[in-house]
């Protein structure tokens, strides 16, 4: 028995170090990003080393649920490990913007096994009262990872060379997947299965079409008629996608998990309020480095209250899944991030930056508490042998889910300062750039800093009154499960 809590508590541990090597690799390449365009001579392509691990990640999510469901958790979580690494390992010993790209995509489609089926192998070592405390402090690792990766990023990169923001993960990844295959013993019954190809296929197209249009349609690449395009494909491959998972013997996401309410109803929750945090991770920062002139290692600790109050939310998830339904536990973390998204609607341009700290503690108690629930009963709400694809769809609803919100709030933001710069002569967007960065602020005229402070103060305060709109649709749309109320507690009963 204590050698079995042991070997649980040593693959809790790898599955942690093995989100936060994935959850890091984003921030950390974009700390070494400056360095890597002035050594690599590829500025027109910058985009395309952090959209490609996106595109190919969302891709291989439902892909890798599946087969977790199928030849097991250990298998397919070793096999995404090891292609992580060595998607790692040639990033690293690229010498072209384009081989970077190249082996950036492979290393993301080793990162989509990494998030879906670590919280499906947790699922399997623990019960539903644990579960949630557990995952909640795994999924703090993307938040930990958000505060810690600029500062290793910057000292790797100062010390050392942008080469080992890759290469750093070989020995984190080996050691992770030693820990993995001896330590993980599973239980799973291999049933004989054939992937659904087809299936695949019209998954990856219509993600690809999705995730592609609003990426450049947030960069402002797109006219009107590559967007409907890009729509008109994207709604084509999901009903070819459909089509094809009805008619098959083993679908690859089966429709049937569709006809439980509080399935659909908790994913949808789940995306749309990762698009906020998404949006909340991006422009408090903007906030305390545009508005109130902080470095960017400074600000970035604007969000480090919402990392360490996510563990205590998934702490307060765990306990109320037992007494409450995962509808009355939404409404309760919702009305908290509501409480978050009106504060930063509302409060003036010159609020001081502890401040941050109170807002950034509410909204993260508000988002462990809720992608906890979310989680745990997407898992709870399937039989066990389709924990796996349950999982994947609630990952990939998620990375959706923030991919759009991004775009969107991208585009919300740039409208916003586009119209306060045409109000006010004698300012531009390139002013607005400027600004943003402390650094390169200070070359800014002194008397238009003023106005050019209440034009990004307005950008701002339209991103989180649209954010706050988000949190009132995600309480509409748990309307719709209003009528489940049971606990998960009961539910296992």
């Amino acid at each position: 028995m204590q050698k079995k809590q042991t070997n649980v508590k040593i693959v809790t541990i790898a599955v942690f170090v093995a989100t936060f090597m994935s959850a890091v690799e984003g921030t950390i390449v974009s700390t070494a990003m400056p360095t890597i365009v002035g050594d690599l001579r590829g500025v027109a392509l910058m985009n395309w080393v952090f959209s490609i691990f996106l595109l190919t990640s969302a891709i291989a999510t439902p892909i890798y649920g599946k087969l977790a469901d199928t030849v097991g958790r250990k298998s397919v979580f070793l096999v995404g490990l090891l292609i992580f690494v060595i998607g790692s390992t040639l990033s690293g010993m690229s010498h072209s913007m384009e081989t970077l790209i190249a082996w950036r995509a492979l290393q993301g489609i080793g990162a989509g096994a990494i998030m879906p089926v670590s919280f499906t192998i947790l699922a399997d070592i623990y019960p539903v009262e644990q579960r949630a405390r557990v995952m909640g402090l795994n999924g703090s690792a993307w938040g930990i990872a958000a505060v810690v990766a600029p500062l290793l990023g910057g000292f790797i990169v100062d010390q050392l060379s942008w080469h080992w923001i890759f290469f750093i993960n070989i020995p984190i990844g080996i050691i992770t997947m030693l820990l993995i295959w001896f330590y993980l013993n599973e239980n799973i019954e291999r049933q004989a299965f054939s992937l659904d190809w087809v299936g695949c296929i019209w998954l990856s197209v219509g993600l690809l079409a999705v995730m592609l249009t609003f990426q450049l349609l947030g960069e402002g690449d797109l006219n009107l008629t590559w967007v409907v395009a890009g729509f008109i494909v994207a709604i084509a491959a999901f009903w070819l996608f459909i089509r094809q998972e009805k008619r098959t013997a083993d679908p690859l996401i089966p429709m049937a998990l569709f006809a439980n309410r509080t399935f659909v109803v908790q994913n949808l929750i789940a995306a749309l309020l990762s698009g906020f945090i998404m949006g909340f991770e991006v422009y408090l920062p903007t906030w305390t480095q545009g508005l109130l002139g902080l470095k960017a290692s400074e600000a970035g600790f604007a969000i480090t209250p919402s990392s360490l109050m996510w563990i205590v939310g998934s702490f307060i998830a765990g306990k109320l899944l037992m007494k409450r339904s995962p509808y009355q536990i939404v409404n309760i973390s919702l009305s908290l991030v509501l409480v978050g998204a009106v504060i930063m609607a509302v409060i003036p341009a010159s609020t001081p930056f502890w401040s941050f700290f109170i807002i950034a503690a509410i909204c993260g108690t508000g988002f462990g508490i809720t992608i906890t629930t979310t989680t745990v009963t997407v898992q709870s709400k399937v039989a066990v042998d389709e924990i796996g694809v349950a999982t994947s769809f609630n990952t990939l609803a998620r990375t959706l889910g923030q991919t759009v919100m991004v775009s969107v709030l991208g585009i919300i933001m740039n409208l916003a300062m586009a119209r306060g710069v045409a109000q006010h002569a004698g300012t531009n967007l390139a002013m607005m750039n400027k600004l943003i960065n402390p650094q390169t602020a200070k070359d800014l005229p002194a008397n238009l800093l003023p106005t050019l402070h209440g034009i990004l103060y307005q950008g701002l305060h339209v991103i989180f009154i649209a954010g706050a709109l988000l949190i009132v649709i995600s309480f509409i749309v748990n309307l719709f499960d209003r009528r489940e109320t049971q606990s998960l507690n009961d539910h296992q009963a």
